[in-house]
């Protein structure tokens, strides 16, 4: 009898083990990966006697990538590093002359200025990889009819998907979902809230992304996608905090010889902690742990006030696509923007982004019925792309960092006179009538748009109007 008892002792708690292990694994497949542990640590800036900062970091920080550099350098974006241009070594012999030089000159800057980083020769291209060292180069060899090999990357474009499922047209495909900013308690502090007049419910765009995000989750998963959300809160992924980045933001405002005060310096360290810092904690997520194939960059648009101590509610809005690219001559002079500029390049990124873009353009028309947006003819930071109104290549950080095609929205206007009234009417089910008109939630209309784009990309394999150029 006793060894009855243990036997079936022992069958209940394997029970519960599978049970718990299973349970596991289906919470776990939309729930963002956890940073790996190197970069949980903070870092810790001290002052020394003389008035300078160091940072003390432990063993196992210097593991990480996503410390905070101990002091600004003016030839590397904010928080760059140096970047390893042997990594291009994998796309020796994978791109044609003629496609380097096109998409360098007329899709990633806009200008000659190109020209003081790049020398063309008959079989390579000569990059010069420190802004601070003239001698010091890259030579990329163009294939040939000798040799050509294929680009390295973890993701897969839509021609590696070689049959579709009827029923599951996304099979297959890993999507990372980037709800765009953080929202909730800080919403204010990164900027990304509308508040009409006193006492209206602001509108933050962290917590409408999410929104989205969440919805589409349930979604892309029932069409056979695999799904991952970077956050499933309005909270940082970063670890970091602002206070984290003083010691940064004073090197930089000394550097570029800036008001350095109580306030500026604060101000300052914000701004490194939402607008890049936590860009390149997602980065960290996307290119080491989930390798996705693509990345969708959830988000919502506003447009300038008249007058922002008396905003209103604007008549006239709009949508458009951001691809990468437009790198501006500034950014170009940073020797890591150059290197991700020639990545993104090699890669095959950019054709790829296009194909989705055209596909998401043609079904947020459809169901939002926006028009797009245009910039400037003579812009310096944006580049018409494909001919078509909706897609511009600007050079985020987000589409820079994130190592493989990034569809990257931008509809409706938080301050729109139109958007507005449905955003403070939240999301349901079905349809009501708002504004004159009998429509669904904005959030299920977004959801429905970004959904129909990647189905009719993915399943429109070989037709010309959707390829990208």
């Amino acid at each position: 009898m006793a060894r009855k008892n243990i036997a079936l002792e022992t069958s209940l708690v394997v029970a519960v083990v599978i049970a718990a292990f299973v349970m596991q694994s289906v919470i776990s497949q939309t729930q963002p990966p956890s940073l790996p542990d190197s970069v949980k640590e903070e870092a810790v800036v001290d002052f020394t006697d003389d008035g300078e900062e160091e940072v003390v970091v432990s063993e196992v920080e210097e593991e990480s990538s996503i410390l905070i550099p101990a002091k600004y350098d003016v030839n590397l974006a904010d928080l760059g590093v140096e970047p390893n241009w042997l990594e291009l070594d994998d796309y020796q012999y994978t791109m044609s002359k003629e496609e380097f030089q096109h998409l360098l000159t007329k899709v990633f800057t806009v200008g000659d200025y190109w020209e003081k980083w790049f020398s063309f020769e008959e079989e390579q291209v000569v990059i010069r990889t420190h802004a601070a060292d003239e001698d010091r180069e890259y030579r990329l060899a163009f294939k040939n009819d000798v040799v050509e090999k294929q680009p390295s990357s973890y993701w897969k474009g839509r021609d590696s998907f070689i049959e579709m499922n009827e029923s599951s047209p996304l099979l297959g495909i890993k999507i990372a979902i980037d709800p765009g900013h953080i929202g909730g308690s800080y919403a204010q502090l990164e900027e990304r809230q509308f508040v009409l007049a006193e006492g209206a419910p602001p509108i933050q765009e962290g917590n409408m992304t999410l929104t989205v995000a969440s919805l589409l989750v349930e979604q892309l998963e029932n069409l056979g996608a695999s799904v991952t959300l970077l956050r499933v809160k309005n909270e940082p992924v970063n670890p970091f905090r602002p206070d984290d980045y003083l010691g940064y933001a004073k090197s930089k405002l000394e550097q570029k010889n800036a008001v350095l005060s109580g306030a500026t310096l604060e101000r300052e360290a914000a701004k490194l902690f939402y607008r890049n810092g936590e860009i390149r904690a997602r980065a960290l997520l996307v290119n080491e742990k989930i390798k996705p194939d693509l990345v969708l960059c959830i988000h919502f648009n506003a447009g300038a006030q008249p007058d922002p101590e008396n905003p209103i509610l604007l008549e006239d809005e709009h949508f458009h696509m951001i691809l990468n690219g437009a790198y501006t001559e500034g950014e170009v002079a940073h020797d890591d923007e150059r290197f991700k500029m020639v990545l993104k390049i090699v890669q095959g990124v950019h054709q790829e982004e296009v194909g989705l873009a055209k596909a998401a353009a043609v079904s947020f028309a459809a169901e939002a019925e926006l028009p797009p947006y245009q910039y400037s003819a003579n812009s310096s930071r944006a580049v018409n792309v494909a001919d078509n109104p909706y897609l511009w290549a600007r050079n985020l950080l987000a589409n820079r960092l994130y190592d493989c095609p990034v569809v990257f929205y931008e509809p409706y206007l938080m301050n729109g006179k139109d958007s507005y009234t449905r955003m403070q009417v939240g999301d349901y089910s079905g349809l009501r009538y708002i504004n004159q008109r009998l429509r669904p939630s904005i959030y299920q209309e977004y959801v429905t748009a970004v959904t129909k784009g990647l189905v009719d990309y993915y399943t429109s394999k070989g037709s010309e109007e959707l390829e990208g150029k």
